[in-house]
């Protein structure tokens, strides 16, 4: 325990930037447990509290600007990419969209704080045409508020979490092996989760190649293009009825009941 109040000490500023830019640059690294620490350790006078949010904000700006740039140019590709290595992908540029249409960059504000849209927050700010300017103003307010609240934690029950690393410390590999453990238990539960999805709706679903092949055969075929008004860089679908998920509702007696309809939602 000592050892690594030492370490803390002596290498916190650059470990909690380090650490910071490997989980925002979309590392399974978490940083909470960290800033916890650093607070603890900051209440007993051996690390400076401003200089633990400045080197967590520039750690926090240099990743989420290279990931806002990269949603600059290459749009809905990054945005796949990041989701593709989630465990709910489907819904994964879904929730961010809405998140955006809703609160616009003061999603930002509070984007940290919800792992998914930590995930894509930046890139699609870079996607959905923010000036570089009004995105570094709202991401650093938002890491700001992120990492002052679990470092103010920290500060606060000091007390507590060194009770807590004492018994962990009994507990040895017991408790790598518990966290472990529940770690895998709950990715497999949401692997299972996920396949149940695709079984119970693959009937339903068709590939470009069979509905060419349908519009080619001379099918009354109508594509509803569902994808989100944000995803500027994709190219519009010719004949297709485009309609957004938020608007089914209100516009769905667009939506003829006499032809086969085939939603496009990627």
């Amino acid at each position: 325990m000592n050892h690594t109040v030492q370490f803390l000490i002596q290498h916190g500023y650059l470990l909690l930037f380090c650490w910071l830019l490997a989980e925002q640059a979309a590392l399974p690294v978490p940083s909470i447990p960290l800033l916890l620490a650093c607070g603890a350790v900051a209440r007993a006078g051996r690390l400076n509290p401003v200089l633990i949010l400045l080197y967590g904000l520039a750690a926090c700006l240099l990743a989420d600007t290279v990931w806002f740039q990269l949603g600059k140019r290459r749009g809905s590709k990054i945005l796949q990419f990041i989701c593709r290595i989630a465990l709910e992908p489907d819904s994964c540029v879904r929730q961010t969209e809405n998140a955006f249409l809703k609160y616009g960059l003061r999603s930002m504000l509070f984007a940290k704080f919800v792992p998914g849209l930590n995930a894509v927050a930046a890139p699609m700010a870079g996607s959905s045409g923010a000036s570089l300017g009004r995105f570094l103003w709202f991401d650093g307010l938002g890491s700001l508020f992120w990492m002052a609240s679990y470092a103010t934690v920290g500060y606060l029950f000091s007390d507590q979490l060194e009770i807590m690393a004492a018994y962990a410390l009994r507990m040895g590999s017991g408790l790598v092996l518990l966290v472990v453990g529940l770690l895998t238990a709950w990715i497999a539960w949401k692997f299972v989760q996920r396949r149940r999805f695709l079984r119970k709706y693959s009937a339903a679903r068709v590939t470009a190649e069979q509905l060419r092949d349908k519009i080619r055969a001379g099918a009354d075929v109508l594509l509803v293009d569902l994808r989100h008004d944000l995803a500027n860089d994709l190219e519009p679908i010719p004949g297709a009825l485009r309609i957004s998920v938020e608007e089914l509702e209100a516009r769905h007696s667009e939506i003829p009941r006499d032809r086969e309809i085939i939603l496009f939602c990627s």
